[in-house]
């Protein structure tokens, strides 16, 4: 008997329901974010107050659109701008037919930002009350990395802008020697030499700040890298103590300079050079922690961003995140890809 298979058919016309909540399911979480933003107090927003220039996005229907994404996973205003024509449920959110910009999504979020956190809160509080979200429960925790808005290579590593200042230091000596043999002498691409001793020294200026917040950024992270050293060391002391010859070689105290490799960007000085995707390749980006719940909702009860490209030491801050009024946590799991626990992941 031959195979049956189900029939699809794109070149009849279709007519879909005119009304968008036919095509969610009632217990479609989209439900829950739209009904509870109606009802909070939004008058802490920033809008246009004067009603001059084009008809501005209502608050609400924005709050409950970051929600929603932020709920499932997306995070970027271009990928969130895109949601607003493909996905039904973000279609609903933005009654049907309207796509704000990702310009529009971003400066509403920036402009917002410690109102949209009590907001999303109180969104977590209610979901609690309702039932949907446990008062105590397990969340799983992990890390995604998000790409800076700036080049890895506007970055400069401590070693290479040591290389460089030597190098620069020495163009401008050779230049004011020059500029004592013939003071003001055009050079042959039309520049004089007071010019190209000052881009000079602009430029040694900038690469001397980029090593000296390398060593300040190192220091912050050698005091923690000599309490594990210390902590290391204590454990081997011990076991020589009572007879016992420790394994491997012995602990060595972090270095007093910052490692070679160690870099700065000069578009965006907070990001750092992480490792991407499957680690295979390094982006300038930064290392967003969330913190989900696993009881059911999959509502992401807690996160931060921060410049750490590692995770080894972020369980017990993202732990911390979670507001303790929305979940009393009684396990902590980590989950290889956070996207994979969201519901209507993408």
């Amino acid at each position: 008997m031959a195979a049956k298979f189900v029939n699809v058919d794109r070149d009849t016309p279709m007519m879909f329901p005119p009304d968008l909540r036919e095509w969610l399911p009632e217990d479609s979480m989209v439900h829950f974010i739209v009904d509870t933003v109606d009802v909070l107090d939004v008058h802490n927003f920033e809008i246009n107050e004067r009603g001059s220039g084009s008809a501005q996005y209502p608050p609400k229907m924005l709050l409950s659109l970051l929600i929603y994404c932020y709920a499932t996973g997306r995070f970027s205003s271009r990928e969130i701008e895109l949601a607003t024509h493909h996905d039904v449920a973000v279609r609903y959110i933005c009654g049907g037919d309207l796509h704000p910009d990702h310009d529009t999504i971003c400066v509403f979020r920036l402009k917002n930002q410690a109102a949209f956190k009590e907001a999303f809160t109180k969104v977590l509080l209610v979901a609690r009350e309702l039932g949907h979200l446990k008062k105590v429960g397990g969340i799983s925790v992990d890390g995604t990395k998000l790409k800076a808005n700036a080049s890895k290579h506007s970055a400069v590593s401590y070693k290479r802008a040591g290389e460089m200042i030597e190098q620069l230091e020495l163009e401008i000596d050779e230049l004011i020697r020059k500029g004592e043999e013939a003071d003001n002498t055009p050079l042959e691409d039309g520049l004089t030499l007071p010019d190209e001793i000052k881009r000079r020294s602009d430029r040694k200026a900038a690469l001397e700040r980029a090593r000296s917040i390398i060593e300040e950024r190192y220091e912050e992270a050698k005091q923690e890298k000599q309490r594990e050293y210390e902590s290391k060391k204590a454990v081997r002391d011990e076991q020589r103590k009572n007879g016992k010859k420790p394994r491997g070689n012995d602990p060595q105290p972090p270095s007093a300079t910052p490692p070679d490799d160690m870099q700065f960007n000069f578009t965006d000085e907070e990001s750092r050079i992480m490792k991407a995707g499957s680690g295979q390749h390094f982006e300038q980006a930064y290392n967003a922690q969330a913190a989900v719940d696993t009881e059911g909702s999959m509502l992401i009860l807690g996160g931060y961003v921060t410049d750490h490209a590692n995770d080894k030491l972020e369980l017990k801050p993202c732990v911390a995140s979670v507001d303790p009024t929305v979940r009393g946590i009684s396990t902590v799991a980590p989950t290889p890809d956070i996207s994979a626990k969201l519901p209507f992941s993408t």
